[in-house]
């Protein structure tokens, strides 16, 4: 599509640019004339007799009207759209702290998808994957960016007129960083720093020195949440006993002192206070908890409030929550989720729904800044390109002053990124499945534990029992399959996925299989299991794992890989070793196998577990085995 632009483009050509091949448009003296012009702040974007026209406010808005002009302008036809944004902020959250940190061609890769839904804001989640010229153990082989990569990421962002800034952590998860012995005399417990010590203060100060630095933008998040914690080991020690909320009110205000020197204005998670406003000390979302008036006032009224929440359905509960936050006088932020944590896939079911409401309420509670969240929980199996459709939910609601219309929704993502949305979708199938809740609410996850658990062991298999899983991966498997378009340029997203249900069609029951023909006594179908299914098995998880080493290695820096990496290793050596075990016993070598001897238990009856089956955990070495992987004897 040959364009030809009109008006100030000064500000504009570098994003232009950069967007031409995505767009597949080129800057021609005979191409269609677009004029630029300024609004009041409305998004205008229009083609009449030939002519087409782009009016915005601010800069971000142009990018999404040129996507808008390029989609609708395709098809020659006059048209004119009129949006007026509903957030001042809107953006995603990468999770750059679990072992994937996005290179930088993937995040500017990103970072141009943003732009073409009209995002204006990113939010770079750093634990400890940035550089501490003092703290050499700070990100030690994790990945972490340098000072100029964070500024050529910054740099890459600002001509979409995209705010990039970082989100770290000046209290507690801070577990990957303290758990080096060099660094110890920071540490309270296993994952808060002991604050209230003089050299702590230093490491905060320059955490946040280096974080900020490499930024236009003035924002920081300071983090602070789950500290539960605080306070509880070596500053216990040395203190004895202290109130939590006075030891993070000192914290705070020290924090606060080095950010407002330095000139920026400062954000954290809401949840520490109403954990510890509520009965007993530690629920977020007690819809009795109310902000006593002492708490209130003693908590600076120049942070803004983060509050998060990633899985509540009705729009009553958002509100609510909402209404619990106003006590503490700040300007709140929320943060929804599109959830691509402690799973392969991405669990659309839950993410679209909870965003649609919580959005929904956001716009009638006049907040003005929000983020999607995307953790990766556990090693990061899966990925934040795979959560596009996700982010397109919460663009398109930005433009949108009532429920985005699925049609559009749709035609924009495909647009956006490619890919069909209902191709996004089955990514929610590799753990929406029988047994699971209407829309995965209770985030069941079996496309990781299935894989991870061992076929001797079996720890899931009485949750999942009559539930026919091995016939759903078949399916889920075809599905992905025949919605795969090879030209496209996202498509490699779907060779994980499909490579997976390869995986568990067969594995998923297996050890269901093997329990029974073992309490049966029958020898056959235990050979026959070693000898071709357990092999089989075996190199369909091989070929899965070539398949994700691609992705990843075109995702992500290597570090964190080996972690996904020795997995895979443990599943490929446990089903070795599980077919050995097998025929020395079918060969009378061993008179029984004491792992199949053993009763098989329901894994959990916490809430996370349905009256069927299928379930949640949260840890790789909890869905490998129940037998000691580490003991820590003093974890502080």
């Amino acid at each position: 599509m040959k364009l030809r632009f009109e008006g100030n483009l000064n500000v504009l050509l570098p994003g232009i640019r950069e967007l031409s091949q995505e767009l597949r448009i080129t800057e021609a003296e005979d191409g269609i004339v677009v004029r630029v012009e300024p609004s009041s702040g409305e998004l205008e974007v229009g083609l009449e007799q030939g002519k087409a026209y782009i009016r915005y406010g601010q800069k971000h808005q142009f990018f999404r009207g040129l996507g808008l002009l390029v989609q609708h302008g395709l098809h020659k036809e006059s048209f004119h759209l009129r949006e007026q944004q509903q957030f001042d902020t809107i953006g995603p959250m990468f999770d750059l702290s679990r072992n994937a940190v996005l290179t930088l061609d993937s995040f500017k890769f990103m970072l141009r998808k943003m732009a073409l839904m009209g995002l204006n804001s990113v939010m770079l989640y750093l634990e400890d994957t940035y550089e501490i010229g003092e703290e050499p153990y700070f990100g030690y082989m994790r990945g972490r960016y340098t000072q100029a990569e964070l500024k050529e990421i910054d740099d890459y962002a600002d001509q979409f007129g995209i705010e990039a800034f970082p989100s770290i952590q000046t209290l507690a998860h801070l577990e990957e960083f303290l758990k080096w012995e060099p660094v110890k005399h920071y540490k309270d417990t296993k994952g808060a720093l002991l604050v209230g010590d003089e050299q702590t203060d230093r490491l905060v100060e320059n955490m946040i020195e280096a974080a900020s630095a490499p930024f236009r933008s003035r924002k920081i998040h300071i983090g602070m949440d789950e500290a539960e914690e605080l306070g509880r080991g070596k500053y216990l020690d040395r203190n004895g006993h202290t109130s939590r909320f006075e030891i993070m009110m000192a914290h705070l205000d020290k924090v606060l002192d080095m950010t407002r020197r330095r000139g920026l204005k400062a954000m954290m998670w809401s949840d520490m206070f109403l954990k510890l406003a509520s009965q007993n000390g530690s629920d977020y979302y007690d819809m009795d908890t109310q902000i006593p008036e002492e708490m209130a006032r003693r908590i600076p009224k120049d942070v803004d409030m983060v509050y998060w929440d990633y899985n509540h359905m009705e729009q009553e509960d958002y509100e609510n929550l909402i209404a619990k936050h106003r006590p503490l006088g700040c300007n709140l932020v929320f943060a929804g989720a599109v959830w691509v944590f402690n799973t392969f896939g991405v669990n659309y079911g839950l993410s679209l729904n909870a965003s649609d409401a919580a959005l929904q309420v956001c716009k009638r509670e006049g907040i003005r800044e929000v983020y999607a969240t995307m953790w990766g929980d556990d090693g990061m199996e899966s990925n934040p390109f795979a959560a596009l459709l996700g982010l397109q939910l919460y663009a398109e609601h930005a433009y949108s002053d009532a429920k985005p219309d699925q049609a559009k929704l749709a035609e924009r993502v495909k647009f956006c990124t490619g890919i069909e949305a209902d191709a996004f979708l089955t990514f929610k199938d590799l753990d929406e499945v029988p047994g699971s809740e209407p829309n995965n609410r209770m985030q069941s996850n079996p496309s990781k534990f299935l894989l991870y658990q061992d076929v001797l062991l079996g720890l899931f298999d009485k949750q999942i029992e009559g539930l026919d899983l091995s016939a759903h991966y078949a399916k889920v498997e075809q599905d992905i399959r025949s919605r795969r378009v090879k030209e496209a340029e996202l498509d490699y997203l779907f060779e994980v996925p499909e490579k997976l249900c390869g995986v568990l069609k067969r594995k998923s029951e297996i050890g269901i299989e093997l329990k029974r023909a073992y309490d049966a006594k029958d020898t056959e179908t235990l050979r026959r299991i070693a000898t071709e299914v357990l092999p089989e098995i075996a190199e369909a998880v091989r070929e899965l794992r070539a398949a994700h080493r691609a992705q990843w290695l075109r995702m992500f820096k290597p570090f964190g890989w080996e972690v996904i990496d020795i997995r895979y290793g443990g599943v490929v050596n446990r089903l070795d070793t599980a077919s050995l075990r097998l025929l020395d016993y079918v060969e009378g070598r061993i008179g029984q196998i004491e792992e199949l001897e053993q009763e098989r238990l329901v894994y959990s009856s916490s809430n996370r577990f349905n009256n069927r089956g299928v379930g949640w955990c949260s840890y790789y070495y909890r869905m490998a085995s129940p037998n000691v992987f580490f003991h820590v004897m003093n974890p502080f």
